[in-house]
């Protein structure tokens, strides 16, 4: 079965020169290749899902450090002493801890849903209608983040900056238009998945 090293020529071609004993096949070509189109999307997948853990963690963070933020300005304020730029601070951690949780509430199916009339359909039907509006909710958000990345190049080269705390706003909205990328690809492959069930 196993006749040695053979010379690698390709990263397709090494898994059947390593396990087959004679020169790969056209059926042999075909399962390496389909085998490393799969290894390579499931380690995609991988990415983006651990990104999205991240971006969760992010997400929290932001909330309880605006909800903290926001505490000590009130109780600074009653003595005198408010934070300078709390306001500026707490709407960005605001932005972040919105954009930063959309992406892993769509994958546990936490955004709000009107299904009166479509939990009455089958369940192939209902899967149809999963695919129409995940293609809708991708053509959006995809040109949402495009459109964002786009504004924050133009924010970068104007220069501006916050009122306060003379912060370059164009990272909140680089952040804002990452996010939305990561939000596509979730909805793109909750499209696959959809697809797979009809099938």
């Amino acid at each position: 079965m196993f006749r040695g090293w053979a010379p690698i020529q390709g990263p397709t071609r090494f898994f059947t020169t390593f396990f087959f004993a004679s020169p790969p096949s056209a059926d042999q070509d075909y399962l390496t290749a389909h085998l490393s189109k799969f290894i390579l999307m499931n380690f995609f997948w991988k990415i983006v899902q651990w990104i999205l853990d991240k971006m969760k963690i992010i997400g929290a963070a932001c909330l309880v450090g605006m909800m903290l933020l926001t505490c000590v300005d009130v109780v600074g304020r009653a003595f005198g002493h408010p934070i300078f730029g709390s306001v500026e601070i707490v709407g960005y951690m605001a932005i972040l801890s919105v954009v930063m949780a959309m992406p892993y509430t769509h994958q546990v199916q936490g955004h709000i849903g009107v299904e009166i009339i479509v939990r009455l359909f089958s369940e192939k039907a209902q899967t149809i209608i999963d695919i129409c509006t995940g293609i809708t909710s991708l053509i959006l958000f995809a040109i949402v983040s495009w459109r964002m990345t786009d504004y924050a190049n133009t924010m970068k080269e104007s220069g501006e900056v916050s009122m306060n705390l003379e912060l370059p706003e164009y990272g909140i909205i680089y952040a804002t238009a990452f996010c939305m990328l990561i939000f596509t690809l979730i909805i793109f492959r909750d499209i696959l998945n959809n697809i797979r069930k009809l099938k």
